[in-house]
Formats: C-alpha cells, structure tokens, sequence
C-alpha cells in the first residue's frame, strides 16, 4: 500500500486511523524523527501511519532484541528520542534488555508496544500477555493508552500524550517510557478509491497546532530561577496579550500569593483563585484576586463576552467545573501552565506550553524583566482597564448577590457554613476541608480577606477517607493559639471515625463542621439524580446514623444547631475552649440542590441586568 493510497483513506470512517495518525503527527512535531519498527500484525495501525509521515524515518528490524539495541545506539548518538514498535506477545519481552541498558545509561527510548484489546486478555487469546507495566521500574513512566476514537476529546488526549512522552523521555534524566496500545480488529483500513485527504477543519484536537507547532511545547527551566530564554518567550507572550487571565490553583508556597498578586496587577491579568492556592486571604494586594467566578462562569452571557487572548495556570488544576468549561469554550486560546514539580499537573489535555520552572520564580523573573525594560525605554505591557473592570464588575455582583439571597433561605443552606466561617475564623486560622461538596461549597462561598487564612485539603486522590486525620495531624503542627477547622460530609466523617480517637490520645484542638444530608449530596447534582427508582440506594447511601455517641466515645463535645446563632456560638464555643468540637449542620439533599440553583438563577439575573443598565 502506498503512502498517498494510506493517506486517501484516513477519513472520518477510520477512527482508528485518525487516532493513530494524530499520535504520529504529534510525535514528530516534539521532535522524534526516527522510529524502529519490527513486524507484526496487530502494531499494524501504528506501522502504517509512520511509513506513511514523510517527516518520520523508518528502520525495519526483524528481531525485536537487535531491534531494541539498535535503537539504543542510535538515541545515544543522537541524544535524541528514538521509537520502538512493536506487536503484542513476547515480541514486547525481548525489548526488555535494551530497556534495562536505556534505564541505567539515560537513553531515550520511546518504547511502543500493541496489544489485545481489554476483551482479548487473560483468556486464551493467542499472542497475548500481560503488558502493563511489562518493564517494571526499568520504564520511568508508563501509561495504557485509551482505545481509539476519532471524537475531538479523544484527539485531545491522544496528541497530549504524545507530547507527554516526548517530553518525558527527555526530562532529566532521561530514559525509557512505555506506552502499550491496544487495538481492536479490523487492523487496516478498508479501501476507498478516490477518496481525498481526511477534513481536518473541525479544530486543532483533529489537526493539529498551526505552522506544524507542537499541540503542548514543554519547556524545563533550572529548579530555582528560570532561563532568560524562558523569561523573555514569556514576556513576548504578555506583551501580545491584553486580555489576559490567571487560574491560580491548590499551590502551597507562602510565597507565590504576592508574586502572582504583583504580576497580575503590573499586567492587568485577573486572577481566578482557587481558596487551596493560599491567594484568597492575607495582606498581600488582592486588589486583582476573585473568588466568584465559579458562579459567574456558570452565566453564558458573561463567558461569552469574556474571550481571553492568554491564560496563565499556576498550581494544580481547581475544583471549579465551570472554570474548566471556560476553558474548554476557548479551546483554541493559548493555555501556558506554570508546573513545579516536573510532573504533569494538566487533566485538561488544552495547554498549548507547560512550563517546569518554580512559579514564584518566574513571577519574579518577569516582574525584573519589565522593570528592565522600562529602564530601557522598551514597549510595556498595555493593561486593557475594560477587560480588568468586566471582570471585577462580575465579582461584585455576584458575591452581592449570593450574601443576599443566602440570607433569605429559611432552611439551613450548606453554602452558608462558608459564609458564615469567612467572618469568623481569626487571623491564622487554618480551614481544612472535605471533598465532594464542601470543597466545592468553599470554592463558591468563602470569599477574600485580609487575616491570613490558610486553606487546606486532600485533594491529590480527591478522596473522602481519612479527612479527620488528616485535620487532626494538622492541628498537631499548628501552634496553640492558632486555631483548626474541618468542614466535612457525613459520609466522609463516617469513613474516618477512628480517627477521632487521636484528639483524646493527643489532647488536640479541632472543631469539625459536619454537613450531614444523610449521603453522598454531590450526586444530586450529578446526571445519576435523573434516574430515581435506584438513585437512593445506589449514590445517596442514607445511613441514618446519629454521630453523637460516636463524638461523646472518644471524648468530644456534639452540638447539633438549629439556626445560623448556634451555629455562631458554637464554632466561637469550640476556639475559646479547645478540645474535639463536633457541629452539626443537618441539611437535606434535594432542597440543597434547590436553593444553589436559586442562587445561580439571581447571579445570572443580576448579572443580566447590570449589562443592560450598562448598555442603557
């Protein structure tokens, strides 16, 4: 088959081809031009499209052994990436040697295995074995590649994950890195006379960034300060943009809040700051901070008329779904993550550059650059005060309108604990939190201050065990007077009440906020409230426990309010006195889900009419 007969038949039929070919296309625009290639049935798909890209070259071996090994000289000349392919079986086993020479000596090898759909494993299909993770610690990074689809997610995915590989093949120091893929017949395309190339038109996902530019450029600066390569690409980046914005995620430098307030201000760059990015609270200029946006995005008629030129990511990803479906709206603006810790802290698949350098770092590298530059009489920066005064215009309303509407609620709203809370933990307070709901509730209800707050949380694996541990361990670090908050659900108490007993062990101060609506409350958000004959049994999980005794066990004080003053006296109660505090705010499940839809339904209606009055 030839190339341009391959190449008339990768259309919107063969999404198996589509996958495979975006993968390729990725590779070689991060750089890996030579691939090894043995023969065999089921790498088909992948040995196709590398003989068919004309920037790839293409050695055939017949013995994977030799073939790894020859590989392994060449990415040694030439300190560059080099591919392997293969097909499943013990044709992946005899990469092994090579593999284990590659992991001692810092070769990057690309090691590409095919493999058995998940249907075809571990029941007698010939040419199977188990791949995952055939290498062991001789592969530094290893990943079970999704199974084809031609859909502009999957696309995404697949051509991150390319760059991901390249990148990490590379990364100091380098090695091996394995992707197995497996594959589903039919194996090659079926025939289609006249058929031109594939259309590519849908968005970058199917045909990549323009001008062949990597889908996600990687760039690695020194752990301390960034190269002066990094520090001016950035400045050329700012100094384009005026409708910038920063999405300043979980991060836990004391020091990141007033470098990435500095930078925000000196550019004109609102921030979206997620509480666990320490950025909410403190004496550093928050003039430029907000707290808001996870119930503004939600309003189309903002989003829409809120199209950034850059966005700068620093931290981990937030909690916030509507900051990611912001995101997702404008796919196609240039997404720079900030990560500094060498790994891959981008689920979104979106990022155009990833940038490994130390956030505050490069904070402070670009604040001096400019500071030279003025120094220099260079072009500044121009801030676009009605991109600033837009969105600090939304904040205003929205949290206006929230702190009002919450007030008119009559049932104890969950939302409410944090509203309640910004006004009453003291200056160097630490306030840990829950996931599912509560995280989420603070994202949306604790807004700014100047005491210094510090906000904290599991949210790594996002589980919901061991969170009173966790809080307690927190306390322990905490100096006396400084006091410990948990906010948590009642399934999440319930996974971790053992852990209770370190407070009386120990003699440490907590108070714990349990929301307790009886269940998992975040699931009556989610799509699965829409099939009710088995929602209760299934994702509610009511267990009807009365948590009192379980307090009053290990030692600790069990207070359930009725209204918003106990609540206040309660959390006051439990500072001045010290000791294990347990509050209860019992809440129901679908009356909460009502009220933060009425709460969303007068954001966008405040919202709606400021753009009106604006425009009159």
């Amino acid at each position: 088959m030839s190339n341009s007969t391959l190449r008339g038949q990768q259309d919107l039929a063969h999404p198996l081809y589509v996958y495979v070919g975006a993968f390729v296309d990725e590779l070689q625009r991060a750089g890996v031009r030579n691939v090894i290639i043995c023969p065999g049935s089921r790498s088909t798909p992948l040995a196709l499209v590398f003989a068919d890209q004309p920037d790839m070259r293409v050695w055939m071996h017949v013995d994977e052994r030799s073939a790894a090994y020859f590989g392994l000289g060449m990415a040694k000349r030439l300190r560059q990436p080099v591919a392997l392919l293969c097909t499943s079986g013990t044709a992946a086993a005899n990469f092994m040697p090579a593999i284990v020479e590659a992991k001692l000596t810092h070769v990057p090898l690309l090691v590409l295995t095919a493999d058995r759909p998940h249907e075809l494993r571990d029941n007698g299909a010939p040419q199977s074995i188990d791949q995952n993770r055939l290498y062991g610690t001789y592969a530094k990074e290893f990943v079970e590649v999704a199974l084809p689809e031609a859909t502009d997610a999957a696309l995404r995915y697949i051509r991150t994950l390319a760059a991901r590989a390249a990148a990490s093949v590379r990364a100091n120091p380098a090695g091996p890195v394995h992707l197995n893929f497996p594959f589903r017949e039919p194996l090659t395309p079926e025939l289609v006379s006249g058929q031109s190339l594939p259309p590519v038109a849908r968005g970058d996902a199917w045909q990549g960034r323009p001008d062949n530019a990597p889908y996600v450029e990687v760039q690695a600066a020194s752990p301390g300060s960034p190269a002066g390569a990094t520090i001016e690409r950035s400045m050329e980046m700012v100094r384009r943009a005026r409708r910038g914005l920063i999405i300043a995620g979980p991060h836990d430098d004391p020091a990141l809040a007033e470098s990435v307030a500095r930078l925000a201000r000196r550019l004109g760059y609102p921030v979206l700051a997620d509480p666990l990015s320490q950025l909410r609270c403190g004496s550093h200029d928050r003039d430029m901070i907000l707290s808001s946006y996870d119930a503004f995005l939600r309003i189309d008629a903002f989003s829409e008329s809120a199209q950034p030129e850059l966005i700068l990511r620093f931290g981990a990803m937030p909690a916030s779904k509507p900051v990611l479906l912001y995101l997702k709206r404008y796919a196609s603006c240039p997404l720079v993550v900030i990560d500094g810790y060498g790994g891959w802290e981008e689920p979104t698949q979106l990022a155009s550059q990833l940038i490994h350098v130390n956030p505050v770092a490069l904070c402070q590298g670009v604040l001096a650059a400019l500071d030279r530059s003025i120094e220099r009489e260079e072009p500044q920066p121009s801030v676009n005060q009605e991109w600033v005064a837009m969105w600090r215009e939304a904040e205003r309303v929205t949290r206006r309108t929230l702190e009002r509407v919450i007030q008119d609620f009559d049932e104890l709203f969950e939302g409410r604990v944090f509203t309640e809370l910004a006004g009453l933990l003291p200056d160097g307070a630490t306030l840990y939190t829950g996931n599912s709901m509560p995280v989420r509730d603070l994202d949306t209800f604790f807004g700014g201050s100047e005491r210094h707050i510090r906000f904290m949380g599991n949210r790594g694996a996002n589980g919901i065990d061991g969170l009173i541990s966790s809080a307690l361990g927190a306390s322990a670090g905490a100096a006396e007077s400084e006091s410990t908050v948990l906010v948590v659900g009642d399934l999440s108490f319930f996974h971790d009440l053992n852990g209770l007993l370190a407070a009386r062990l120990h003699r440490l101060n907590l108070t714990i906020v349990l929301i307790n609506n009886d269940g998992g409350g975040i699931f009556s958000f989610l799509p699965q409230a829409a099939f009710p004959e088995h929602f209760e049994q299934l994702f509610g999980t009511p267990t009807g426990l009365d948590f009192r005794f379980a307090v009053q066990m290990f030692g600790g004080r069990f207070q359930r309010v009725e209204d918003w003053k106990q609540f206040r006296e309660a959390v006051n109660l439990g500072r001045a006195t010290g000791g294990l505090h347990v509050i209860e705010v019992p809440t129901e499940r679908a009356s909460n889900v009502r009220m933060h839809r009425q709460l969303w339904e007068a954001t966008g209606r405040a919202l709606n009419e400021r753009a009106v009055g604006a425009r009159d």
